[in-house]
């Protein structure tokens, strides 16, 4: 006969299962959901502008895929040209800001100076300032240097972040400060611990912000339209607008969502290689201590 205890175990176990089988239908049925608008986006690229325009029910799969789209991608309109536009502002940008946030961060976090904490509330408090007032900001200022049409242009507004140097300087001070102490009593810099000690104790955070930055100059539209009026600088973002409006037409959908492909692999793929690293860089920066 089978005791109370074997009969809970059996009620445990049953009540586990059916709590996972639900939690991964949920999961699933989202992971649907999340992925479905790049299924379609796919699907749409490889359909020929004769089939997607026959379609008054609009189909989930082709029976005649062509990478027809594809080629008109980059034939009809310069489309390398704005990847190689977006590529060097995309490393410049990038680069620049790394080599003022971090040191910024390395301030705030190990050195002592009158006012410090007052002058990072103060700098914390620019994140309160509208998006909108900064660009107007930057494009005045901008314009008054005559740098409108020019990488130099497109570069300068975003070369720091408030929000970066404090998820770094947070990350600076999960460090013991015996190990500054140490390093200031062997003689050692503040650069040199800086580098040696340091950045490759978060490795983890300077490559997520790395990569967050990729991803955010990859995607800028706003400041790109709004500063460059040139083909000869416009950005893959703002290459989608030229696409539509002088490259296939308001109607050659395939056409266009082949492009929208082409532009959005690079950082798929960048989030597929990195996302460890991406969560890990981003956990440690939300623990203090």
């Amino acid at each position: 006969m089978e005791t109370n205890y074997a009969r809970i175990e059996r009620r445990s176990r049953t009540l586990e299962r059916v709590r996972k089988a639900v939690t991964y239908f949920f999961l699933v049925l989202w992971g649907i959901l999340v992925l479905f608008p790049f299924y379609w986006m796919i699907l749409t690229s490889v359909k020929s502008y004769s089939a997607y325009n026959s379609e008054y029910i609009p189909k989930l799969y082709t029976l005649s895929p062509t990478i027809r789209n594809y080629i008109d991608a980059f034939t009809a309109v310069p489309l390398a040209r704005y990847f190689l536009n977006t590529l060097i502002f995309t490393v410049a940008t990038t680069a620049l800001m790394m080599l003022v946030i971090i040191p910024a961060a390395f301030a705030f976090s190990r050195l002592e100076f009158r006012g410090k904490n007052l002058v990072f509330t103060l700098f914390l408090s620019l994140m309160m300032i509208p998006n909108e007032l900064v660009i107007i900001t930057n494009f005045v200022t901008i314009t008054d240097w005559n740098l409108r049409n020019s990488y130099l242009g497109l570069i300068l507004p975003s070369v720091t972040s408030v929000f970066y140097i404090y998820l770094l300087k947070e990350n600076f001070e999960q460090i013991p400060d015996a190990l500054y102490k140490a390093a200031k009593v062997d003689g050692t810099s503040d650069f040199k611990y800086l580098v040696k000690v340091m950045l490759p104790i978060c490795r983890p955070t300077v490559v997520t912000i790395t990569i967050l930055k990729v991803i955010e100059c990859w995607n800028s539209y706003v400041w790109p339209r709004l500063i460059t009026d040139d083909e000869r600088y416009y950005l893959v973002s703002n290459g989608i607008q030229e696409i539509r409006e002088n490259g296939f037409g308001r109607e050659n959908i395939p056409a266009m969502m082949a492009a929208v492909v082409v532009i959005s692999v690079p950082l798929i793929v960048l989030f597929l290689i990195f996302r460890r690293k991406i969560m890990t860089g981003v956990s440690r920066g939300g623990t203090k201590g």
